[in-house]
């Protein structure tokens, strides 16, 4: 490989260790995702607007995306409250600089693993008295988030989450990557393929499976669930942001710790196969929404 090209597989393995939320902004900058995500969130808040009194000022969770573009959605939809929880300090500094900044007091940030949060019932309500100001929300958001918490895990999260925090009428809503494609493109294969190769890991975080489970839990026989599949694309001239952006989607190293000669290896694979051809990467990702107290039809 010519000197140049050694130059960028050097800074593809350096920038592996950057911050997720750096990594989403590049995401974000240079894909159709967060339009993708932000015209169905637009539906559903659409749908709860037309059932909730038109003078009702709602409350919105944000789980784990703190920082995305969708703040400036929810903090002008959800007038009541809007709380963002989310891990990382730093992105949770982005908000609160803006917040202050630009007067916006319905905004609250909520440092927080939500796995441990909301774990059990009684840590679940403890967080609504204490850090919910006891209030139910209208909207609860996981966009991008259920990366971090085992497929084994959700049911109970989400059965949580709709009795203990979700208002009488309100809803659900979640994105995540899909979890089988046969295209190599794809950044669902991209991830299966590497996470099963050095880690022998088998990608189980499916939405359509999940809806499955939800259909026929008790919990939810009063709920409208419904899902969708949309695809996005991600290309920046940047190789090392190309390669941020890569580190994100492989889940490194929140959820696999590859080593340095397989970090090496991933990044001459995305310079060989995707940055020097000027490939984009493709994302098919899947929608879900849970409804809950509708007098009628939602959207998705």
């Amino acid at each position: 490989m010519a000197r140049a090209g050694n130059k960028l597989i050097e800074d593809g393995v350096r920038v592996s260790d950057s911050l997720v939320f750096r990594q989403d902004k590049i995401w974000s900058r240079h894909s159709n995702d967060k339009v993708n995500i932000g015209e169905t969130l637009a539906r559903v808040i659409r749908t709860l607007s037309r059932y909730l009194p038109l003078d009702y000022e709602m409350n919105a969770l944000s789980i784990g995306s703190s920082n995305e573009p969708q703040f400036r959605i929810l903090q002008s939809a959800f007038s009541g409250s809007l709380f963002l929880l989310d891990i990382e300090k730093e992105a949770l500094e982005t908000v609160r600089e803006r917040v202050q900044r630009q007067k916006t007091r319905n905004v609250c940030v909520v440092q927080g693993d939500f796995n441990r949060v909301f774990s059990g019932p009684a840590r679940t309500l403890e967080f609504r008295e204490k850090r919910l100001l006891d209030k139910r929300m209208e909207l609860i958001t996981l966009q991008h988030s259920l990366y971090y918490c085992r497929f084994e895990k959700w049911p109970g999260l989400l059965e949580r989450l709709y009795e203990q925090i979700l208002a009488r009428q309100g809803a659900i809503y979640m994105v995540l990557m899909s979890a089988r494609s046969e295209d190599p493109r794809t950044t669902t294969w991209l991830y299966n393929h590497f996470a099963a190769k050095f880690g022998g890991h088998k990608n189980d975080q499916c939405l359509l499976t999940f809806r499955k489970k939800l259909d026929a839990a008790a919990a939810f026989q009063d709920a409208e669930i419904l899902n969708k599949t949309s695809h996005v694309e991600f290309f920046t001239e940047d190789f090392s942001a190309f390669m941020a952006v890569v580190w994100m989607i492989l889940l490194y190293p929140q959820v696999h710790a590859y080593t340095l000669a397989q970090r090496r290896e991933i990044t001459e694979y995305f310079y060989e196969t995707f940055f020097r051809k000027k490939q984009p990467l493709i994302q098919s990702q899947d929608h879900l929404v849970i409804y809950r107290g509708l007098e009628g039809p939602g959207l998705l």
